[in-house]
């Protein structure tokens, strides 16, 4: 969304643009799932390892002792739960909506992250879930989810790339906190979901309205949620007094089909 006349100014190369113009022109940040915010000469973010190594442990965990209670989720961890188990199927997407805010709002970019590596397993019978994904492995204002959600302009591949290293070094420190995991209960059918999701370094408890849906090898979820980057401690960014600056709200939807495998399947 730009000015009459006036091209909009795209976070991803703010840095850039502020040198080569004047020292009043700001451009928005974008901000995961977090969120992220452009700045000039950000350090380079070491490439994501492909493939990821397996982050259940294939092994039984310790049986707790008795001043601990039981974990709900070891044994859906260790990949034996209580009835079937299925995995999150290669075809999940959680994407995230990132709003520009402010008086000067029209100069900046509305984004869209978007995570589709993601491990998980769920099983059904217990009602429980959990799921995990990288920070580096998240994609950044892919065309098509942008459409899907309203978004009418694309940004070039500088920005993205530019927005894209921000976001993992400004204000996520994707090198500390790599992932972030759901795990996530329903204890019954007419329950609401209940998911703790923890994202840099610290974990929120959400109620969930999912739909899910029985297919023939397994279920599907759907859904949306509204995470705000202060309850995981992350200050939304802001320039000019808060003329130009990131929504504090994460506008986020799901679809996650799960799917029965063989144990040695699971990742």
């Amino acid at each position: 969304m730009a000015m009459p006349g006036r091209p909009a100014i795209d976070i991803g190369t703010f840095g850039a643009r502020a040198r080569r113009r004047h020292a009043g022109a700001a451009a928005l940040s974008a901000c995961l799932l977090l969120a992220a915010c452009a700045a000039p000469e950000a350090p380079p973010v070491p490439p994501a390892s492909s493939p990821s190594p397996a982050i259940f442990p294939a092994n039984s965990p310790a049986a707790p002792t008795a001043s601990q209670p039981a974990d709900p989720f070891a044994a859906l961890l260790a990949g034996h739960a209580a009835g079937p188990v299925l995995r999150i199927a290669d075809d999940a997407l959680i994407a995230v909506t990132v709003r520009r805010g402010g008086a000067l709002a029209r100069l900046g970019h509305d984004h869209v992250v978007a995570a589709r590596r993601i491990d998980g397993r769920v099983a059904p019978a217990a009602g429980l879930a959990v799921l995990r994904f990288r920070l580096d492995e998240m994609t950044v204002d892919e065309a098509a989810l942008r459409q899907e959600a309203g978004l009418t302009t694309q940004p070039s591949a500088d920005a993205i790339a530019g927005t894209r290293v921000n976001m993992l070094t400004r204000v996520l420190d994707a090198e500390r906190h790599p992932y972030v995991e759901v795990r996530a209960q329903r204890s019954g059918e007419a329950a609401p979901l209940q998911a703790d999701v923890t994202l840099h370094g610290v974990t929120r408890r959400y109620p969930v309205a999912a739909s899910i849906e029985a297919t023939p090898r397994g279920l599907t979820a759907r859904g949306t949620l509204v995470l705000r980057q202060t309850d995981f401690g992350i200050t939304p960014f802001s320039v000019m007094g808060g003329a130009l600056a990131v929504q504090d709200a994460l506008e986020i939807r799901f679809v996650l089909p799960a799917r029965s495998a063989a144990p040695d399947a699971v990742r």
